[in-house]
């Protein structure tokens, strides 16, 4: 008697889901908890795993199919059978090291490998798979892009060739075309200003450097700008409750916690995973989370609970060198920071002209529940508790 494969229950906030890609064919061999297909939402990649050992039986819902919770996915027919992974095995290792199995089709690679693979324009009869019986992995794809890199770093430059331009369409994620759907909701729905003031960094900058060893040495965790942020921020939000709020219908709903989210930049697209309870967290901790985060966001493994929520959004364009930009609220939130790239510039200091690390912020703020005096002052006071960042410790 075989065995349903169905789609897991998605979240509320999610309708429906696509099926990204299959591990296993019809007549593969599998052993319990094996992923067996990946089933891709507009918030995270869901694994779906073999509920026991055997043999898949028949593939119901192909790759790129829309499906909706508990739909049928596959049939599984259980039991020890070993004949045919036997016999693949056996075909594998009569293979040459030169001939090894590798999937010469995007559908069989992993949705990571698919887009690096798109985006790069790469020929996968010329990479090398060292992953189960071949198959290209992600580690390939990068290893031959350094190779590549290499190569036409140490070669001249040759013009392209009017001929040789093309062009390649790619189907959005489910993730890229819901962030495009939410920043546009957020454009439409929210009465949206952003207000700007600078930051004198250099106190937090001298503070981190002094205990930046220590730091490290007794909490296992490099001490960077992101624990001050949200330290600044939460002391923020208890001064202005309006920016930690949110308007459902006619009603503002004050939010007596202080759940943040941090925006990580992934393969997929932007997300925006929450730290809860922020201020109840230590600077090592919120550090640890973050990072985390960060590396579950790269690797495709946030799950659903870790990017629901939030009330107020950081997102620190620096890192990739942005000098000033206007944020978008992240519904349905009232207000996003941006913080920025740290630059020396000339400020007047006591009257005299001194070079200072100097970093520009943004709020983004709903006009709808913010004021400007809340949306200033809670800028100001940002700005306060970073040039003296004593006063973080004392919550004054």
């Amino acid at each position: 008697m075989s065995v349903e494969i169905k789609v897991p229950d998605l979240p509320e906030s999610v309708a429906d889901a696509t099926v990204a890609t299959w591990h296993k064919q019809p007549g593969d061999f599998v052993e319990r908890d094996e992923v067996l297909v990946d089933i891709e939402t507009d918030k995270v990649v869901l694994e779906v795993p073999a509920p026991e050992t055997g043999v898949l039986d028949s593939i119901v819902e192909e790759e790129g199919a829309t499906v909706l919770a508990r739909q049928l996915l596959a049939n599984l027919l259980p039991g020890q059978a070993q004949s045919k992974p036997a016999t693949k095995e056996a075909s594998a290792e009569s293979v040459s090291e030169g001939e090894r199995l590798k999937p010469n089709d995007l559908s069989d690679l992993s949705p990571t490998v698919r887009r690096l693979v798109a985006e790069n324009d790469l020929d996968l009869d010329k990479i090398t798979g060292t992953g189960k019986a071949g198959r290209v992995t992600k580690k390939d794809v990068e290893a031959k892009l350094a190779q590549i890199s290499k190569a036409s770093a140490s070669a001249p430059e040759v013009k392209p060739l009017a001929a040789s331009r093309s062009e390649e369409r790619v189907p959005m994620t489910r993730l890229r075309k819901r962030v495009a759907e939410r920043l546009l909701e957020a454009k439409n729905s929210t009465a949206m200003l952003t207000t700007f003031n600078e930051i004198d960094m250099q106190p937090v900058m001298e503070l981190r450097k002094k205990y930046r060893d220590l730091f490290e040495k007794k909490h296992g965790i490099r001490l960077g700008f992101m624990s001050f942020y949200v330290k600044a921020v939460v002391e923020a939000l208890k001064q202005y409750p309006e920016v930690n709020a949110s308007i459902d219908g006619d009603d503002i709903v004050y939010h007596n916690y202080f759940d943040v989210s941090i925006a990580v930049s992934t393969p997929r697209g932007l997300v925006t995973p929450v730290l809860r309870d922020c201020d109840q967290l230590s600077m090592a901790e919120i550090e640890e989370q973050i990072k985390n985060l960060a590396v579950k966001g790269q690797d495709g493994k946030l799950t659903v609970e870790e990017l629901m929520g939030g009330n107020f959004t950081i997102t620190n364009g620096g890192v990739f060198g942005s000098l000033m930009s206007t944020p978008i609220i992240n519904p349905p939130q009232s207000a996003i920071l941006g913080m920025h790239k740290i630059q020396d510039r000339p400020v007047a200091i006591n009257g005299q002209v001194e070079i200072r690390p100097m970093m520009y912020v943004a709020l983004s703020y709903d006009h709808r529940i913010i004021d400007g005096r809340e949306s200033v002052g809670f800028l100001v006071k940002i700005k306060e508790l970073l040039e003296d960042p004593n006063r973080l410790l004392l919550s004054v």
